[in-house]
């Protein structure tokens, strides 16, 4: 390591800790949070939801199956969920610095060097995460050569339209077609709705798609509060009016809930892992499941029209919201969850025979 530069993780309270850089040689900040992920680094780097967040990796070991190649399939990359990296820095406790995969073209390190992003290991990640969850999620910065970034805090910035696709575009070719609302979608929801025949029309945040032709409308993932999406809850309010069938995931249903009327609230440090409980409503049927964000619905807001369709068993948190006579629901978690867990994929089915 004597080759390595030093590099420091310093959250907002002041707190420091000591490591080495093994990406971009380059400071930044962003508000710091982790995922208890034990695989899967590729796929969340390239989650939108992660827009402006440094990203603490709590399984100790990063790094030791590489990155897969640049593979597409019908202009969709076939191993990442977006078409770049969107943290502002990867935290870990041991990097790999030797990597061994059938499908690694790369290491993570030359990847994050190639998307301009730091990352810095030997952090006492266990540590680090105890404290975020006493004091929530913080902002940090990490410094490398002793440059001290701008505090930046992503909270303030409307993510959605940074991370939202610019133009129209469709994928597959189906005889019935979903619209999606773009709000930093996720590859893998593209693909669950392709490889059930279903055409998909992409359209950006902000786009007004009530204008469109459409057996079905979809809401995505992203990032940020969702409250500053003003023009996608403009829409959806509009599309509530009609009689087709809607689905919302993660920030989606966060959206559906502040266009049906209900509330939203920051959560103290999020959730984000593979292995979030949560229980359907009205069953004792528990699904594990794949989540990553950090606002919710209020549950206490919900009009009894609707009803809280899955509850966090960990926390007692609103995980998905439907309507009572009417073929709209949406969900907190991530049913097509890449990778893993897929325990909820069928809510795919669901959606698709309601259309």
């Amino acid at each position: 390591m004597n080759n390595l530069k030093k590099a420091v993780l310093l959250l907002e309270d002041g707190t420091k800790y000591q490591g080495f850089s093994f990406g971009c040689e380059k400071s930044m900040a962003g508000e710091v949070v982790f995922n208890t992920a034990m695989t899967g680094y590729t796929e969340s780097l390239t989650d939108p939801s992660y827009k402006g967040q440094i990203l603490v990796a709590t399984y100790p070991m990063t790094g030791n199956y590489g990155i897969p190649g640049d593979h597409a399939t019908d202009n969709i990359p076939d191993f990442y969920e977006s078409d770049k990296i969107h943290v502002q820095g990867l935290v870990v406790d041991d990097y790999s610095f030797e990597y061994s995969h059938w499908n690694a073209a790369k290491s993570l390190a030359d990847w994050l060097k190639e998307n301009n992003v730091p990352g810095i290991f030997g952090i006492d990640t266990r540590a680090l995460t105890k404290r975020l969850r006493e004091k929530g999620s913080m902002l940090g910065k990490i410094i490398i050569d002793g440059n001290i970034p701008a505090d930046y805090d992503p909270n303030k910035d409307n993510l959605v339209a940074q991370v939202s696709c610019k133009e129209v575009s469709t994928y597959g070719n189906g005889n019935k077609t979903v619209v999606l609302v773009d709000c930093g979608v996720k590859n893998n929801i593209i693909r669950c709705f392709t490889r059930r025949g279903v055409k998909v029309i992409r359209v950006p945040w902000d786009y007004d798609f009530t204008t469109l032709e459409y057996d079905g409308l979809f809401i995505s993932n992203g990032p940020g509060d969702p409250k500053m999406c003003v023009a996608t809850i403009q829409n959806l309010r509009k599309a509530l009016q009609q009689d087709k069938p809607i689905y919302g995931i993660c920030l989606g249903n966060q959206l559906l809930a502040l266009a049906a009327g209900f509330d939203t609230y920051k959560l103290k440090y999020g959730h984000r892992s593979h292995n979030q409980p949560v229980l359907r409503e009205g069953t004792d049927r528990c699904y594990i499941t794949s989540q990553n964000h950090g606002f919710a619905i209020d549950i206490k807001t919900i009009s009894d029209d609707w009803t809280a369709w899955f509850v966090n068993v960990n926390d007692g948190t609103c995980e998905g919201i439907r309507h009572k006579t009417r073929p709209i629901f949406s969900t907190q978690f991530h049913p097509e969850a890449c990778g893993g867990p897929v325990d909820t994929e069928f809510l795919f089915d669901e959606f698709v025979k309601l259309i």
